[in-house]
């Protein structure tokens, strides 16, 4: 069976793996299943459901949900009707919805609970003619999803199966609003096409993924990154499982045991550091064991044989130590897939020295998203893997990353102009990111184009490099570089509260609260300490000379996150202008 719209995926799997466990999620303490004959069958049933809503080929329908099984239904029910799936991300502002609701001309919506029923009822509110919505939790006064199914008639799968029928692989399968750093969001047109030759491209490099292999599925439906994903699990019929929520992923992964999953450096981040924070608590030997295997992991190359000695001893310190860190990521992890950001090359050293293999990812949503890929045992740490099957690279003048493909997107949706901008005439896709290609196949992701930024001396500074590097300190939760035409980089500094809280606790210093301790002369004097640290491998215009320690996190629901976590540099500069003048001054 040739794979030629998304709902393909699915019945790729019913004819030729058909799971007991295709997707499952957890509820009230216990893992509901639903088989693959049975998504199949609800598919179909909501299907017909929207054909009685007279949904026509080509209408816009709006999904806001966390990850469950319920989400996958709509796609795929609205996939082979011919319709159009506009994801929303569940965390996103009512502002945002409004503008996404009104901008696509979405003809209904699904909501996953009772308070994205309230943001998409508010966001709905202004509209002349607003779009019914249906939740996927009982809420009052609403249509339960269920409560909409219909039992599918054979006059109803042979209307199912005409529409099927007229959906080519060119055809527009979604619109996905990016969150922006800047600016209104951007719908990205995503054809059939371009979304499976990246799933498809995607198992031609990773390691061998077998039928009823698990994996734990957390990051976005929303988000092309891990949609990308559902088709390539499906195709390879992989059970699914849904995470309850952010916080209990490391349940869940112990629970579950997955063979893989796809995440975020962040996530990998905070388990390195909930692990270093272990190490550092232990005692006597214990701890010697810790820190013996912690610094063969970082000398640690997978493209280089390091000797007879090292490696007997780097198979103790995984008998002894890194067997516990699989452990807690549920004992069967055969891979973990990486993306959305740059992975710090010391952590990624470190997974792989401990048998947890990261390959890393780069992509954007308008290239469906697989630019790159680390393929399993032909990788570079700290670069992105070869060019995806079908896919080329261009390193333009400037530095700017250039991509040609099947990925590629339609364009933006009502936005030719905006189109015209990044994709020019001969079919290149200009990302913005600077990179460049190392060992002439590796991409590396340098920094962003546009957030690069030149001092008042003429040297160009690129933050994230800087960022990542800083973040590596266990005080560091968030930080962002900043310097444009300013004699030199400073850093904006959100600590990590609950590390700095074990550290005031090892000093014998009393603890207040977090604002109080930011202007502690000796808490400054740690971090700026701990900056000059990781500044050392920079050149000297590179180095951030000052920064200012910031009292409350960033978020998405203040705005000065994007919903995949990204900063919204120009807002977090606008919000602490007087903190950033008070640097330089």
């Amino acid at each position: 069976m040739e794979l030629k719209r998304l709902f393909d995926c699915l019945y790729y799997q019913w004819e030729n793996h058909p799971l007991e466990t295709c997707l499952a999620r957890k509820k009230n303490g216990k893992w509901v299943t639903y088989s693959t004959n049975e998504v199949v069958e609800i598919v179909n049933n909501l299907s017909f459901a929207l054909l009685e809503k007279e949904i026509q080929h080509g209408d816009k329908i709006g999904v806001v949900s966390y990850n469950r099984p319920e989400w996958v239904f709509c796609d795929y029910a609205i996939s082979q009707i011919g319709a159009i799936n506009v994801p929303m991300y569940p965390n996103s502002t009512v502002d945002n919805y409004r503008f996404i609701i009104e901008h696509a001309e979405v003809k209904l919506l699904f909501a996953g609970d009772q308070d994205i029923y309230r943001k998409l009822k508010k966001a709905v509110a202004s509209l002349s003619d607003p779009p019914l919505i249906f939740t996927f939790d009982r809420v009052e006064n609403t249509t339960y999803w269920h409560d909409l199914l219909i039992p599918c008639t054979v006059n109803g799968f042979d209307e199912i199966k005409s529409r099927q029928e007229k959906i080519r692989t060119e055809d527009l399968a979604t619109i996905i609003y990016t969150s922006g750093t800047t600016g209104e969001p951007k719908g990205v047109m995503l054809s059939h096409r371009n979304i499976l030759s990246n799933a498809e491209a995607v198992i031609k490099v990773i390691p061998p993924i077998l039928p009823e292999m698990k994996t734990l599925s957390f990051l976005p439906l929303s988000h092309i990154f891990e949609r990308t994903g559902l088709y390539a699990y499906m195709c390879s019929s992989v059970s699914i499982y849904y995470a309850e929520s952010i916080d209990t992923i490391g349940d869940n992964l112990r629970e579950v045991k997955p063979h893989f999953f796809a995440t975020v450096p962040r996530l990998l981040e905070k388990i390195y550091d909930k692990i270093l924070k272990t190490g550092y608590e232990l005692k006597g030997i214990k701890k010697q064991l810790f820190f013996w295997a912690l610094h063969l992991g970082h000398r640690y190359t997978p493209e280089k044989d390091q000797g007879w000695w090292y490696n007997t001893q780097l198979k103790w310190a995984n008998k002894l130590i890194f067997s516990k860190w699989r452990a807690a990521l549920g004992g069967n992890i055969k891979f973990i897939t990486s993306g959305g950001a740059a992975l710090q090359p010391r952590l990624a050293t470190i997974y792989w020295a401990a048998r947890i293999h990261v390959l890393e990812a780069y992509g954007l949503t308008e290239t469906s998203p697989g630019v790159s890929f680390s393929e399993h045992g032909d990788m570079r740490i700290g670069a992105a893997g070869p060019a995806l099957d079908q896919v080329e690279i261009r390193i333009a003048e400037d530095g700017e990353i250039l991509v040609k493909g099947p990925n590629v997107m339609m364009g933006y949706y009502k936005r030719q102009d905006l189109t015209d901008e990044v994709i020019n005439t001969d079919g290149w896709f200009h990302t913005g990111d600077i990179g460049e290609i190392v060992e002439g196949r590796f991409l590396k992701i340098t920094d962003r184009k546009k957030e690069m930024f030149k001092t008042s001396g003429g040297k160009y500074v690129a933050p994230q490099l800087l960022e990542n590097k800083l973040k590596e300190s266990l005080l560091i939760e968030q930080v962002m570089v900043v310097g444009e035409s300013r004699k030199f980089p400073a850093a904006l500094i959100v600590p990590s509260f609950e590390a700095l809280r074990d550290w005031c606790a090892l000093h014998d210093m009393d603890y207040t609260t977090d604002e109080e301790m930011i202007t502690r002369q000796e808490v400054i004097t740690k971090f700026r300490m701990e900056v000059d640290k990781l500044n050392a491998g920079f050149a000297q215009y590179e180095k951030v000379k000052k920064i200012r320690l910031l009292p409350k996190p960033w978020t998405v629901e203040d705005g000065e996150l994007t919903a995949k976590l990204s900063m919204k540099r120009r807002v977090i500069a606008e919000r602490n202008q007087s903190y950033i003048e008070d640097i330089y001054s």
